[in-house]
């Protein structure tokens, strides 16, 4: 009986989250810059992302950091571009360069479009596949924390 509840429970927060993503791009009129098919990249989200980063980009202290409100803002940084494709959980992914980086153009999109650059450059097949070659590791809090603090001198200018 409480197996079941947690099935339906889960269903219902895939139907909610399916929905907000349509709705965003019905909204917007488009489907973000490099992505092809939003819901094909909600999907893999949701699949391959989700579990650690939460549904709603948040993230746990335990799990993976939060993407909400924080993840463009990477791209403003010299070497933050190259970081998120070298994080552990994009570099080790399964899924293939180009649904990756679908997933990644989506993302950004998705959980932080209030700092993307204006002049962004969707990432491509082709870039993921080489920065994912080089995966960070223990390294990869270290220097997030450090590309984020360049990000807000860079702001407080």
């Amino acid at each position: 009986m409480l197996l079941g509840a947690a099935a339906l429970a889960s269903a219902a927060s895939v139907a909610v989250w399916a929905a907000v993503a349509e709705s965003a791009d019905e909204q917007s009129g488009t489907a973000p810059a490099g992505v092809g098919n939003a819901q094909r990249a909600w999907q893999n989200w949701t699949l391959n992302c989700q579990g650690c980063h939460r549904p709603d980009g948040t993230g746990t202290d335990q799990t993976a950091p939060s993407l909400a409100g924080t993840v463009a803002r990477f791209l403003s940084v010299p070497g933050g571009r190259e970081y998120l494709s070298r994080v552990p959980g994009v570099a080790a992914s399964a899924l293939s360069d180009a649904d990756l980086a679908e997933v990644m153009n989506w993302m950004l999109w998705r959980f932080d479009k209030e700092h993307l650059p204006p002049d962004f450059q969707p990432y491509t097949a082709a870039e993921i596949g080489q920065l994912r070659t080089r995966p960070l590791r223990l390294e990869a809090s270290q220097i997030r924390a450090d590309l984020l603090k360049k990000a807000d001198a860079s702001t407080a200018r």
